[in-house]
């Protein structure tokens, strides 16, 4: 670019709000605005819609965007309208009179991107009208829906095609989150792409923590997480659509705000169900895989998968929803053995060997996935071709809170024999769980069929129970010892190495099958902020957004919500440096965020905001939070001074004194509270917690109707989590 081209890093703050690039963004604009053609892999929330949407507004000229689903062309359109960019749709949910006004500012060059299907695209006539606009580029959104070896192909995007023929002199870019090195190359080959720049940035999002968990009672175990986070939006993701109805239905009725998605709902019943989920209006989406492509919703907070994913590109594109505004998001897969019976059935039905066969594959590195006792992050990134450095991430289960492991040698002798000597009595192999039953004792017909009951190893290992049976099995197969053909029925055989351990007789330690949910210990990625200050913001944000008829987030984000809330910003100058504010922004809304920052710090104060993020679930009380400052004030407590008097003695807040006060009791000091909250009082607001959750104080101060101050309510909280109170339900 030459010195009088525009710069993309001030039109980045100016028009987007933005003060710097994610990865990989700088150098994808570069080569986009440099006619090259670009084929660019970020991960889901890394980006991808600005490395098309920046050169868009810097050229002159019209970028053309394929995208596969109506709602995410409203959104992005609506997302860009809002900061102040000429974009458009064109597609059936238009009446004919709308999109002849649009086709009329797109021939008088009225807009800067024009977001269309490729049902679209190839209409009769359309490529035509097209030729007579002016346009510098092509844009492909979710471009692994060209290739039949990606995880969700679309026919209709294989006659993208035709838009190298006729249009050959136009550079194209195409922008997917999950694509194989496979993959890759069949867009490449599929656009007749020239020389293109390929960017494939980490599969790594620090921000999300995943955990898996045995699925005991599955809605008990839901409800209580979603009880413990009132104020989150998530995804659950089920494998049947009555799964999805029945759960939402139940949550409605224990006073969650939940609605349920799948293919074979009514197309407006889904439509509305989507958009009250965009719009914070139910803060809970049931769904099949049918959701979720094009669903921009930036504050997911989690995604539980109900049941057992089919493969592990799929399950990380879904995890992906969460957390895409780069603050903490939760993903936690619920997990029971009986679930690969679930998914077998579906493989079943398929009449294609290969293409059973693959699937078995699939389902058998989900499996491994699921119970295996190695970082889970390590895993997905491994799948993808990707390497985490390191030993321990520090954002799974395995990683922080590691299962326990025990002597297995004696167990696996049992289980490999057992298997050798099934193979040595009837010259064929049997699948995983008839090794189970041998062992067991069980005395099945099909065990007494091919006389496995006369078998040395029948009945020697009463000591496990069978699930604990299956997963030695499993894990056996994970470590090397053992191997399922997915082509001959998964039959278990030994391998080398198995044969090898049972000659040799080396000890092995095996992992403990997973027994229960494992405790969150961190959020990676949180800001921490004035927690009631930011309740009120968003508040202020969903009252603008209907005015709008737009979604809370296409208004600010949650991460422009929490700047706002630690910063505390008092004119447009201050305002202006909030992640996600540009011009167009500054000017519709600082005042009004403004005005809603100076009421709560009339009536608050400003907090001192620890550096640190808070941590939802608490870890049990640490005595080196006990600062100075906070001693301080303890002293000056002790020595009989109220809270107001401590307040002006050291020049802060009341509220601040209160949270000083709240941080002793947490860290075990013994501070007398009845003169701020009497013993009738403090069972209210006890109950009020317990029902609620320790997350959020503003919550609970809107459930007493305001009886109580923020800090009488601080200080209880503190009682209930020094007493060991963690929060959650049940």
């Amino acid at each position: 670019m030459d010195g009088t081209a525009p710069n993309p890093l001030a039109t980045l703050k100016q028009i987007f709000g933005f003060d710097s690039f994610r990865p990989l963004q700088a150098e994808i604009v570069r080569d986009t605005l440099a006619g090259r053609d670009v084929l660019a892999l970020l991960p889901t929330g890394g980006g991808k819609s600005l490395c098309y949407q920046l050169p868009a507004v810097l050229d002159d000229g019209l970028t053309v965007v394929v995208s596969p689903l109506i709602a995410l062309m409203k959104d992005q359109v609506d997302a860009l309208q809002a900061a102040g960019v000429a974009a458009t749709f064109l597609n059936s949910s238009l009446e004919p009179a709308a999109a002849a006004q649009r086709f009329r500012e797109l021939g008088a060059g009225g807009f800067k991107l024009l977001y269309v299907s490729p049902e679209r695209l190839f209409a009769p006539g359309f490529l035509e009208q097209l030729a007579r606009w002016r346009i510098v580029r092509f844009a492909i959104d979710e471009a692994h829906c060209i290739s039949e070896w990606g995880h969700d192909f679309r026919p209709e995007y294989r006659k993208l095609a035709e838009l190298r023929r006729s249009f050959p002199q136009l550079p194209v870019i195409a922008l997917t989150a999950t694509a194989t090195e496979r993959v890759r190359e069949d867009i490449c080959r599929q656009l007749a792409m020239r020389d293109p720049a390929v960017f494939v940035a980490s599969f790594n999002r620090p921000n999300l923590t995943y955990r898996v968990a045995a699925k005991a009672k599955a809605y008990p175990q839901i409800l209580q997480l979603l009880r413990a986070r009132p104020d989150d939006s998530g995804i659950i993701y089920c494998l049947a659509r009555k799964t999805t109805e029945d759960l939402a239905a139940r949550l409605r009725l224990d006073g969650v705000a939940a609605a349920p998605y799948h293919a074979g709902m009514e197309g407006a019943d889904r439509a509305r169900n989507q958009d009250a989920f965009l719009r914070d209006e139910v803060r809970v989406i049931c769904a099949t895989i049918a959701f979720g492509m094009g669903i921009n919703k930036p504050n997911v907070r989690f995604v539980i998968h109900h049941d057992l994913p089919k493969n592990l590109e799929g399950y990380y594109q879904e995890t992906g929803r969460a957390g895409r505004d780069g603050l903490p998001g939760d993903c936690l897969l619920l997990f029971s053995p009986g679930d690969r019976m679930k998914q077998m059935r579906f493989i079943d039905e398929k009449t294609d060997a290969r293409e059973r066969e693959i699937a078995l594959a699939q389902l058998e590195r989900v499996l491994h996935y699921a119970e295996s006792g190695e970082c889970r992050r390590a895993q997905l990134l491994a799948h993808f071709g990707e390497t985490l450095p390191g030993d321990n991430c520090g954002g799974c289960d395995n990683c922080l809170s590691p299962r326990e492991q025990f002597d297995g040698t004696l167990a696996a002798q049992k289980f490999l024999s057992c298997v050798y000597r099934i193979r040595e009595k009837s010259g064929f192999g049997v699948g995983l769980q008839h090794i189970v039953e041998v062992l067991c004792g069980s005395a099945s017909e099909k065990v007494k069929r091919f006389g496995h009951e006369t078998l040395s190893t029948y009945g020697i290992g009463r000591e496990h129970a069978r699930a604990e049976w299956a997963a030695i099995g499993r894990e056996l197969v994970r470590l090397g010892l053992l191997q399922q053909n997915a082509a001959a029925f998964n039959v278990v055989e030994l391998t080398a190495a198995g044969v090898e351990f049972l000659k040799s007789r080396q000890p092995i330690r095996l992992t403990r099958p997973m027994t229960a949910p494992a405790v969150e210990q961190r959020r990676a990625g949180e800001i921490a902020c004035d927690e009631e200050l930011f309740n009120r913001l968003r508040g202020l944000r969903k009252r603008l957004a209907d005015e709008r008829g737009v979604p809370p987030y296409i208004v600010f984000s949650d991460v422009s919500l929490r700047e706002m809330a630690r910063h505390y910003p008092e004119d447009r100058t201050a305002f202006a440096t909030i992640s996600g504010v540009g011009s167009q922004k500054l000017r519709e809304f600082a005042e009004a965020f403004l005005e809603e920052i100076r009421s709560h710090v009339r009536e608050h104060g400003k907090q001192e905001i620890a550096s640190e993020p808070p941590v939802p679930v608490m870890d049990p009380p640490l005595r080196s939070k006990l600062t100075d400052t906070v001693t301080g004030t303890l002293s000056h407590f002790r020595a009989g001074q109220s809270v107001a008097g401590i307040a002006r003695a050291r020049q802060m807040t009341e509220s601040t004194i209160f949270g000083h006060l709240a941080v002793a009791i947490e860290c075990g000091e013994a501070v007398d509270i009845s003169q701020y909250v009497d013993a009738v009082s403090q069972a209210e607001i006890e109950a009020a917690f317990r029902q609620h959750g320790l997350v959020s104080t503003g919550r609970v101060h809107a459930a007493l109707h305001g009886r109580h101050d923020y800090g009488p309510l601080k200080l209880v909280r503190a009682k209930l989590i020094a007493q060991g109170w963690t929060g959650r339900q049940g």
